[in-house]
């Protein structure tokens, strides 16, 4: 169990866009531009997907968001407090992922991340995951990645 995690609600919103901009702020340089969790209107997000956060010290340290399509679990955002990074909060989230993907009878796990986010890309190989597409949307250069669950946990 992950210390400090709770059901994300919409009255988050404004905390969690501040996590996420403190989380991404540094690509931005890299990028040109803000990159796409940066641009997400989090209060709309949270309605419409299902959020978990770690608060630490009643601050939110931590957030995963997750979008059930028919087939698979959409990672939408897992965003890391660079004050909490390598403490492995980020890959247990990702296990709390696959947990609700099996939990709601799916066996895939997919995401998205931007092409010059390679230290990102080099942990969800670690993590198990395998590229599968790359492609230009809403002007960002994405690549996107997917894993394969075994039911048996």
């Amino acid at each position: 169990m992950i210390a400090g995690l709770r059901p994300a609600t919409v009255a988050d919103a404004y905390r969690v866009a501040a996590l996420v901009d403190r989380a991404y702020g540094h690509y931005v340089a890299r990028i040109g531009r803000k990159p796409g969790p940066m641009l997400v209107d989090y209060g709309e997000a949270l309605q419409q997907m299902r959020g978990f956060v770690v608060e630490r010290d009643r601050r939110i340290v931590a957030l995963l968001l997750l979008d059930e399509a028919r087939d698979h679990l959409a990672v939408e955002n897992v965003a890391v407090d660079p004050s909490h990074q390598g403490a492995g909060l980020g890959r247990q989230l990702m296990e709390l992922a696959e947990t609700e993907a099996l939990a709601r009878g799916l066996v895939e796990l997919r995401l998205y991340t931007h092409q010059m986010m390679t230290e990102n890309q080099a942990i969800y190989r670690r993590l198990g995951y395998v590229e599968y597409d790359r492609r230009i949307e809403h002007g960002l250069a994405r690549v996107y990645m997917r894993k394969e669950l075994s039911r048996r946990r």
